[in-house]
């Protein structure tokens, strides 16, 4: 054997055995949201914010027209809605945001930022667009359609933790005309959603979606169509609930 072969043999060994040792670098998923203290009436900040997004679809206890401010206040309203998200979820419904308050939010959370129970493929705009093309930018769109997922994980474990079915998510502009939408469609800045529910009527669906702070709703024939227009300063400023 040469010298050179020799040297670039044992050069090859030692990398291997190297690869081996050293630990592989792959992607890293997403972390559940980093709850750094205990929340409670009085807090203000960020993380009461995202609170607020979470507990958004708990808005009332029954159909009226009221709704979670997301404004990273924690008022009167937030702790009302903790409080109902906990009983719901079989906590001490102290309206205090504690660990255990927060692992049973982060358990809706999935590594991708959407939610346990809803993909981001199923609010796509039908033309292959997925959240590009409407009337705001596609990052807005994907965030407005987090919030929505949030309302709906609630308005799912109302009904039973029965199967929501997401018959029309956002829509671009193209997609919406060519469906017939008004040209301001909620759908189009990823505010609204058509839904179905298995083993519920759409007037059953109509009347839990009254309660988890949506402000536009109609009852089709197979379906109900929900919206958080007030919450948006391009959304139709006033309730729209049309039975």
């Amino acid at each position: 054997m040469s010298k050179k072969f020799s040297r670039g043999f044992r050069l090859s060994v030692w990398v291997f055995a190297l690869a081996l040792i050293l630990p592989v670098a792959v992607p890293s998923q997403v972390d559940a949201y980093g709850w750094s203290r205990t929340l409670k009436q009085g807090d203000s900040g960020a993380d009461v914010r995202e609170l607020q997004i979470r507990v958004a679809g708990w808005a009332a206890d029954s159909p009226s027209r009221t709704y979670v401010a997301v404004d990273g206040v924690f008022g009167p309203g937030t702790e009302a809605a903790v409080k109902r998200f906990q009983r719901a979820y079989g906590l001490s419904p102290d309206g205090v945001v504690g660990p255990a308050t927060q692992s049973a939010l982060n358990s809706l959370e999935r590594s991708d930022g959407s939610t346990a129970h809803f993909a981001w493929s199923e609010f796509y705009s039908k033309d292959g667009s997925a959240f590009s093309g409407g009337n705001v930018g596609s990052a807005t769109v994907k965030e407005n359609v987090r919030r929505l997922m949030y309302k709906l994980e609630a308005l799912r474990k109302k009904a039973g933790n029965a199967p929501v079915v997401i018959n029309s998510g956002f829509r671009s502009i193209q997609h919406n005309r060519n469906v017939g939408g008004a040209s301001n469609s909620m759908h189009t800045y990823g505010i609204a959603a058509d839904i179905a529910v298995s083993g519920k009527t759409p007037a059953q669906v109509r009347e839990i979606a009254k309660t988890c702070g949506f402000s536009g709703i109609e009852r089709g024939s197979s379906y109900v169509h929900t919206d958080s227009r007030i919450e948006f300063p391009y959304g139709a400023q006033r309730w729209w609930w049309v039975d």
